[in-house]
């Protein structure tokens, strides 16, 4: 693990494992909810000589550590794209060692969740999906439900579009079973019905890799968020690199439509 030159001792969400320098980061403004695409992980692995699922090991190490320091920092969800509805496409031997890798993974960490008191999410369709893996993604949420820091909402066999319409169908079936009234659908009617429901909307989107796109990613979600973007890959992604995206973000005015008003 990276370590930073000296050490900024926050008495909220003190992490032992994690030592950061925070210097020029304004604590009252970071970001609430930080989505992040984890992208080059193949790409990464093959600049180093190796085969494409040493870079997916490598990525879960650094989702590991960047939880850590949001979660110090004070931030309160992160939302990870770890498994998309296209990544079906990739080699059978590519798809099955995410797999055993996610299924290793929300094995061997609920103990550390715990430990630091990190809530486990999921957000994504079951359809498809290893029973074993929806089995520990099961326990993994229900292990973690009682804790009260930062939530880690990992979007497994997820699909922006998939998950709007998904919403849409329910809420006709909602409308015909007279649940419902057409005029009464909002948009926070309508965010009700998404995978991300009693979330608030992501704030910073940072997609690591080198592609300046979204990949159907958190379409409805992320209409006003700040996006962040570095050739690096997501195993070579730094802690440092995580500040300079808040710092940056700290320093972008968000009308959100509006204007700002001195």
């Amino acid at each position: 693990m990276l370590v930073f030159n000296s050490l900024f001792k926050i008495k909220k969400n003190t992490n032992p494992d994690v030592n950061i320098d925070i210097d020029g980061i304004n604590l009252a403004n970071v970001p609430q909810h930080i989505a992040i695409i984890m992208d080059g992980n193949g790409r990464w692995a093959k600049a180093q000589g190796k085969v494409r699922t040493f870079g997916h090991q490598a990525g879960a190490e650094t989702l590991k550590t960047i939880v850590k320091i949001a979660d110090k920092i004070g931030v309160k969800v992160i939302s990870a794209y770890a498994f998309s509805t296209e990544n079906w496409k990739r080699p059978v031997t590519e798809v099955s060692f995410i797999m055993e890798l996610l299924s290793r993974y929300l094995t061997s960490e609920i103990e550390e969740f715990n430990r630091n008191n990190v809530q486990v999410r999921f957000m994504g369709s079951r359809e498809g999906l290893p029973e074993v893996i929806k089995q520990k993604m099961d326990h993994a949420v229900e292990a973690t439900k009682n804790n009260t820091g930062i939530i880690l909402n990992l979007a497994i066999n997820y699909g922006g579009q998939a998950e709007i319409l998904q919403a849409i169908q329910r809420i006709a079936a909602d409308t015909e079973k007279g649940l419902l009234k057409v005029e009464d659908i909002q948009a926070e009617t309508f965010e009700n019905y998404l995978y991300t429901a009693g979330l608030p909307a992501p704030d910073l989107l940072i997609r690591p890799g080198g592609d300046n796109r979204i990949s159907n990613f958190m379409l409805w979600q992320i209409a006003y968020a700040e996006i962040w973007t570095t050739d690096a890959y997501w195993p070579a992604f730094t802690p440092e690199m995580f500040l300079q995206a808040i710092k940056e973000y700290q320093g972008r005015e968000r009308r959100f439509g509006g204007l700002v008003t001195k």
